[in-house]
């Protein structure tokens, strides 16, 4: 018989769960999944009102014909009210995710790194008066023995 060399398929599995990026991975999905909702009430009960104010309340209703009839579903129609829709409904997401997520972190971030380079630089300057006063400490043992303390 094999001897089992190494963990088992269900073990490995049960590590890739539970790494932190595969559980942070699926938060994110969650809570972007609920992110998409307010997004797309604030696109379709702010923008569309907005943009309703120069025509129809709907995107979806914009589109223009590119053959000679364009009766209901007869004809091409390009639905570009739809395709504008979807991008402000991007460019609404990402500008929340950037300025309520990204930017915050990254000022977060770099204020972290800066108190952590200080703490470096304050730990160098403590570590080289020690050393100095090490230094100093050493020098006045020296010139106690050559001084004519040693003699017996």
């Amino acid at each position: 018989m094999s001897e089992n060399k190494g963990p088992s398929v269900w073990e490995g599995f049960k590590a890739f769960l539970m790494r932190g990026n595969v559980v942070d991975l699926a938060v994110a999905v969650v809570i972007g999944a609920a992110f998409t909702n307010i997004v797309n009430a604030v696109v379709k009960g702010v923008i569309n009102p907005l943009v309703g104010a120069i025509g129809t309340k709907n995107l979806d209703h914009y589109s223009s014909c590119l053959s000679s009839t364009c009766e209901g579903e007869q004809g091409i129609q390009i639905l570009w009210g739809s395709v504008l829709g979807a991008a402000l409904s991007f460019v609404i997401t990402a500008a929340v995710v950037y300025f309520l997520m990204v930017l915050p972190m990254a000022k977060y971030l770099a204020r972290a790194e800066a108190r952590r380079k200080a703490k470096e630089s304050t730990h160098e300057v403590i570590e080289v008066t020690e050393l100095e006063v090490l230094k100093e400490i050493r020098d006045a043992l020296v010139a106690q023995r050559g001084s004519g303390h040693d003699e017996r």
